[in-house]
């Protein structure tokens, strides 16, 4: 079947870096990046205050006069828009505009009947979808369901509908325990609650927290949710107040929680965002002017900065990933003073800083807003 992700490349790359919608009046920088032209004269006449101006993609100096307008991306994004005025009916086959009501098990698509007759699926094992429901549903492992863990010590869940799954081998938890960074030693059993999945530990350390964003932190054009689990910059200004918590020139947010001891670790989704910065800060890390992004500023993070992976050392470390991560899994354990980013859908190591000294001091997730949408999983 065909694939949606060129169109849905286009279309992002026909969005203002600046207010994540399509672009109004495009105007191109002398870098290459494009934007609105309102929304880069507003950055530039806000920021000039306070020092040389960057483009806020990729930092190279650029002046406020040398605006191209783009008449041919102009163009483009009309096209786009009308496309999107007609979308295709959700869940038919690409292909054969006919419902995917089918499971092929080999090749772990949805499918339709035309599309299973075909050569390409014809001797594959394929499952209506119901069923594939059922069967995955209740066949999933532990590495299915990395969000549900509880403190040692917890009960077993009671509920009408549990069910023991079985238990898990101390090998598969210490394979765990590799993968994701998560202490789990002992044994443990997997439950399956309604729709979701718990685990008893019987002995060890386990603790994958549940956090959410400080809005009295948040620079004045970010804009968190209200269950405070997301940020995005919408570069209109919000009327605050300037606290001293306040971030007051780069667009970052901090957590509410803060960690001196322990092992803990939380998901940031960066979806399709092409710059974003996550991470560990210290509760005494600058929050006004320019701030240094590194260990030494008192921030331990990993960014994206357009195709651009790097780990915000000093200098940067640039980050070889074979795949753009989707969600970001932020490992701080405190006794070791270590932080370290993992792929959270594929288990993959990311960066691990050099050992630090984190204890005596609160440290906080942070994170820096650029041209994405942040959001704290689940």
């Amino acid at each position: 079947m065909a694939s949606a992700a060129p169109v849905q490349g286009i279309q992002e790359e026909t969005k203002c870096p600046i207010c994540l919608e399509y672009l109004t009046d495009p105007v191109t920088m002398d870098c290459g990046h494009n934007f609105c032209q309102g929304c880069i004269s507003n950055y530039c006449d806000k920021w000039e205050e306070y020092g040389p101006l960057e483009c806020p993609v990729c930092r190279h100096r650029i002046r406020k006069g040398n605006l191209r307008h783009n008449w041919q991306l102009g163009n483009i994004v009309g096209k786009i828009r009308q496309l999107e005025l007609n979308p295709s009916k959700e869940n038919l086959c690409e292909t054969h505009q006919e419902k995917l009501d089918l499971f092929c098990e080999e090749d772990g698509e949805a499918v339709c009947v035309a599309c299973w007759r075909s050569p390409q699926h014809r001797s594959h094992r394929v499952l209506l979808m119901e069923e594939a429901a059922q069967k995955y549903k209740v066949g999933n492992t532990l590495t299915s369901y990395p969000h549900f863990f509880f403190p040692v010590g917890a009960p077993a869940p009671e509920h009408p509908q549990s069910r023991r799954l079985g238990p898990l081998s101390e090998q598969q938890v210490q394979t765990e325990e590799k993968e994701t960074a998560v202490l789990l030693p002992g044994t443990c059993e997997l439950w399956w609650v309604g729709s979701t999945a718990t685990v008893k530990v019987e002995t060890g350390l386990l603790f994958e927290m549940n956090v959410t964003l400080d809005p009295d932190t948040a620079h004045p054009e970010l804009i968190v949710s209200e269950d405070w689990k997301s940020a995005r910059w919408g570069f209109t200004e919000e009327d605050l107040p300037d606290n001293p918590e306040r971030f007051d020139i780069l667009p970052c947010v901090l957590g509410c929680e803060g960690f001196t001891s322990g092992r803990h670790c939380w998901e940031v989704e960066v979806g399709g965002g092409r710059f974003w910065a996550v991470g560990v800060a210290r509760e005494s890390v600058r929050r006004k002017g320019w701030i240094s992004r590194s260990p030494e500023g008192g921030i331990w993070a990993v960014e994206r900065c357009g195709d651009q992976y790097q780990a915000l050392t000093s200098p940067e470390t640039p980050l070889p990933l074979s795949q753009a991560p989707s969600r970001i899994r932020v490992s701080l354990d405190c006794e070791r003073g270590q932080v370290t980013f993992f792929d959270a859908e594929n288990q993959g190591p990311i960066f691990t800083f050099p050992p630090a000294s984190f204890t005596g001091e609160k440290s906080l997730p942070w994170l820096q807003v650029g041209r994405s949408r942040l959001r704290l999983w689940p």
